[in-house]
């Protein structure tokens, strides 16, 4: 009876333990998560203008228009017709440049928003190819400098991103690992006491086994609430990021914090009873 009382504050402290690291790993996760929202974002708002010869039809341009939005790398398009140009250009330069050189010197034009993956040099080269295979397209403009700018941060973020994970899902491992086998240590002499009156190991290891998952589930459950109060805080205080968050990565995200937490708490468990039952009982002190 001493001895299991003197386990269970030991597998409270697991349990703690276990589920602070598994609520940090799901912080990086989901800071990753957003990342990739945010970066998603950020692609999809370059606009590509394509711009029409000045005698074009708005017929030919609604036509253009038409095969454009069946095409894969569309998101969205619209058309920006001369005035509404002229228009734009003069908000942005404070004057009117009509009056100034006395005809409106900008196209009738199509800006289009593109999927994600086709915000890169070459996937742009390519339709911009494609769309001037019309006779009544002027040019296809983008602006370059942002493209490249913009893939090569994202890019080096998403590195250094990436290797941090790599090694916090080391750690996680490591210290639950760490963990769980010292709460393990208080029932050694349980272990060793089962086994010398004759209990097989499969009986020895199966309760374990049992408070292993159960302990691994506990902790990965109490790492999702934290993870769920701090998102919605965020949340509270800055409403852009619901913009950006995606349920079904948030889901697979807590899911497998919860799978985390029980594998590895069951494995270094499991592992730790083999140990124990393989050892001398004189190694035990």
């Amino acid at each position: 009876m001493a001895t299991g009382k003197k386990a269970k504050p030991s597998y409270i402290n697991a349990i703690m333990g276990v589920a602070l690291v598994l609520f940090l790993l799901g912080v990086l996760g989901w800071l990753l998560i957003n990342g990739r929202a945010l970066s998603r974002a950020f692609r999809e708002d370059l606009e590509v203008n394509v711009d029409f010869h000045d005698n074009v039809s708005d017929e030919s341009i609604n036509k253009m228009k038409a095969v454009l939005d069946k095409q894969p790398f569309v998101l969205t398009s619209r058309i920006i017709t001369k005035d509404e140009a002229i228009k734009m250009e003069n908000q942005v330069e404070g004057g009117n440049m009509v009056d100034f050189l006395g005809y409106n010197p900008l196209f009738a034009s199509i800006s289009l928003k593109l999927h994600e993956e086709y915000v890169n040099r070459d996937s742009l080269s390519k339709l911009k190819q494609f769309i001037l295979q019309s006779n009544v397209v002027r040019d296809v403009t983008w602006p370059n400098i942002v493209v490249d700018q913009m893939n090569s941060n994202l890019r080096r973020i998403g590195i250094i991103l990436g290797s941090i994970s790599v090694l916090l899902l080391i750690i996680v491992i490591f210290l639950i690992d760490n963990t769980v086998r010292l709460a393990m240590f208080s029932n050694r002499f349980l272990i060793k006491t089962m086994q010398m009156v004759g209990a097989t190991r499969s009986f020895i290891t199966r309760p374990f086994d049992v408070r292993a998952f159960v302990n691994g589930l506990t902790s990965g459950i109490a790492a999702v609430i934290g993870l769920w109060i701090i998102i919605s805080f965020a949340d509270n205080q800055l409403p852009v990021l619901t913009l950006l968050s995606d349920p079904l990565l948030l889901a697979l995200l807590m899911i497998g914090m919860v799978v985390l937490g029980i594998f590895i708490s069951m494995v270094s468990t499991h592992r730790s009873v083999i140990k124990y039952l393989k050892m001398h009982v004189d190694d035990l002190y």
